[in-house]
């Protein structure tokens, strides 16, 4: 996943495939590398290595590929039942400790749910997919949700099969991989118009709950 540097670490040389030990400073709702050390350079055969795999997010305007899933009630969710209305989706996993990444994800759409309140469930629905399936069960995002102060009509928290997961996670560009007991991933923010087609993608996390918003409201106005 991304991070930003400050300080002395914006200064130090890398080259991919190094191998390297940093510092992470975590302070209020932002995290941001400030020391890194190279612990040892990349081997020339670097480019041969396997690296993860990476997804091929669905086209802008295609149709998004059917799925089901189950909610955080334990009740199936299929993406074709939402035909005639707005989606937004975004990816998280509950264990993130990271508060300016998955958390922000969940605040985004917080500040969108506060937004279209008179509209969810009705010409909005959003959907919060977890890539962590074998940990993040529905009674485990019930209980996230809750403490997030997330959810509620027409805001989706989603788990399934790991397979289907990873399906989802293709369709929509996603990379995630276990590492060091936490996973690393991207992060992509989608909006599906009301005949099913991906009428938007936002990718990272650098953009505000009031942008995400009007890209929203742009779909929902458009007929």
């Amino acid at each position: 996943m991304p991070f930003t540097l400050k300080g002395p670490a914006r200064d130090v040389g890398l080259t991919a495939g190094d191998r390297v030990r940093f510092r992470l400073a975590v302070r209020g709702d932002r995290s941001w590398v400030d020391r890194i050390e190279v612990v040892s350079a990349a081997r020339s055969d670097a480019g041969l290595q396997q690296t993860p795999a990476v997804p091929v997010l669905v086209p802008v305007g295609s149709l998004v590929p059917d799925f089901e899933l189950v909610d955080q009630d334990g009740a199936p969710f299929r993406l074709s039942s939402l035909r005639g209305r707005v989606a937004a989706v975004t990816f998280i996993y509950s264990r993130c400790p990271l508060p300016d990444y998955c958390p922000r994800m969940v605040t985004n759409f917080r500040a969108v749910r506060d937004r279209f309140q008179g509209r969810l469930g009705s010409d909005l629905e959003l959907l919060t997919i977890s890539f962590d399936p074998t940990y993040d069960t529905p009674e485990r995002l019930r209980a996230y949700a809750a403490a997030s102060r997330a959810g509620g009509r027409g805001w989706h928290f989603l788990t399934g099969d790991p397979a289907r997961i990873e399906r989802v996670c293709n369709a929509f560009g996603i990379q995630y991989w276990a590492e060091e007991g936490l996973i690393t991933h991207s992060l992509q923010t989608a909006v599906i118009d009301r005949g099913g087609r991906l009428a938007a993608t936002v990718e990272g996390k650098d953009f505000t709950p009031r942008q995400l918003g009007d890209l929203i409201e742009a779909v929902i106005e458009r007929r």
